[in-house]
């Protein structure tokens, strides 16, 4: 009996596995894999580490805003997909910056603003976000435009990472805001 609960207990704080999930239109990633520490800033200024992740369920995009199109288009996707959900303590939006030396904290929180106040922008070192999209295998590349000036072709996946902070499967590009809700309902409340 000790040992069935002991099991129990185990199974818990691992968090729900990809075989536990019952997404119909997210891709699962079968096992799960873990996410690489990283340290990077959010957009009030406050750290934000692989620690941000644990114990809710987590919605990351890759992008940056100057972004003409791609961006503005799936943060519009995720905040329709979320509109007609009841308010979760337990998920989090984060839109992550592939542009660092464009987007500040500052920057992001401006943007984030046009979308959903309560989500959550990242910024950084080089280094650091690429640590944590590496983790999340979102590419991206510096594009030259001329005149010194540049865009960012990135990853248009969003990542669902687990309340263990691991990433547990992805919605590929074209997203469609009913079938990423009908997902988020059925992802267990923690």
């Amino acid at each position: 009996m000790l040992l069935a609960a002991l099991v129990l207990f185990m199974a818990a704080c691992n968090g729900p596995d990809a075989a536990e999930l019952s997404l119909d239109h997210a891709r699962t990633v079968d096992p799960p894999w873990a996410i690489k520490p990283f340290e990077l800033t959010d957009h009030t200024g406050a750290p934000f580490t692989l620690a941000s992740l644990e114990g809710r369920w987590t919605l990351l995009f890759s992008g940056f805003t100057y972004c003409p199109d791609i961006c503005p288009a799936t943060l519009g996707i995720l905040k329709a997909a979320q509109a007609n959900l009841a308010p979760r303590d337990d998920l989090q939006t984060v839109f992550v910056t592939v542009d660092p030396e464009r987007d500040t904290a500052a920057s992001l929180a401006e943007y984030l603003d046009w979308f959903d106040e309560r989500w959550i922008g990242v910024t950084g070192e080089r280094s650091e976000l690429d640590q944590l999209l590496e983790s999340l295998q979102m590419a991206y590349v510096r594009v030259p435009t001329g005149n010194n000036e540049y865009t960012m072709d990135h990853a248009t996946a969003v990542a669902l990472i687990g309340p263990d902070s691991k990433m547990m499967a992805f919605w590929p590009a074209p997203l469609d805001a009913d079938q990423v809700a009908a997902d988020l309902a059925a992802l267990p409340a923690l």
